[in-house]
């Protein structure tokens, strides 16, 4: 252009399967993911194999930054349920000043803050909290990019990220939904007013973006 009181991590993917990288074969132990553009382009960082969590595809990642135009230069993004991160440091890759990654799993978030350390990229910020509690203390159009994707199958939780995600998006900024399901305006009212511009199907990820009707 943040879960659930469930023990499911907060920021993790619903849906398995569609990963990047190979599992260690041991609960817990860590895979990777690989930056696809950017500065880190070909960078691999590890990854948590935690119960739920479900880094972006890269195929779904390719497209979106297609989308966006490649490069984020001096953007500020949020990457609400954060999860492995794999949007925000795709973000941060490509030229954007601020990334937000909020992640409520402890062992996710460390995880986060060590792939932060070893790119040294002080743009980023790993935020360990809950991320619909965090996204209602945030000012209002104060990111360009809202990466939003919240665990899969909750229709109550996605509403609600969206009425909470949908305000934090600058004027001309642009929100990215991934979710189980296809998300359409008509039937989320927190989004009246916005149009989906894009969007994909990759296996069981459906991924949108969307911006504001009347600042396209």
């Amino acid at each position: 252009m943040p879960r659930s009181s469930s023990p499911r991590p907060q920021g993790a993917r619903a849906v398995r399967g569609a990963q990047s990288g190979s599992p260690s074969g041991r609960a817990g132990g860590p895979h990777t993911i690989r930056i696809i553009g950017g500065d880190w382009k070909r960078t691999p960082l590890p990854v948590l194999d935690l119960e739920g969590l479900r880094p972006t595809p890269d195929r779904v990642r390719e497209t979106l930054f297609n989308w966006l135009g490649q490069r984020l230069d001096g953007l500020r993004c949020l990457d609400l349920f954060a999860g492995s991160g794999a949007l925000g440091f795709e973000a941060a890759s490509r030229g954007a000043a601020r990334v937000v990654m909020v992640e409520r799993n402890a062992r996710a978030a460390a995880q986060l803050r060590a792939n932060q350390a070893r790119l040294g990229a002080r743009m980023i910020e790993v935020a360990e909290a809950d991320a619909l509690r965090l996204a209602a203390s945030l000012a209002p159009r104060s990111f360009d990019v809202v990466f939003l994707d919240p665990p899969f199958g909750d229709a109550a939780l996605l509403a609600r990220s969206l009425e909470l995600a949908a305000p934090l998006v600058a004027a001309d900024g642009w929100l990215y939904v991934e979710s189980g399901e296809v998300v359409a305006p008509a039937t989320q009212p927190a989004l009246a007013g916005w149009s989906v511009v894009r969007e994909g199907k990759a296996g069981a990820v459906r991924y949108h973006l969307l911006q504001r009707e009347n600042e396209e």
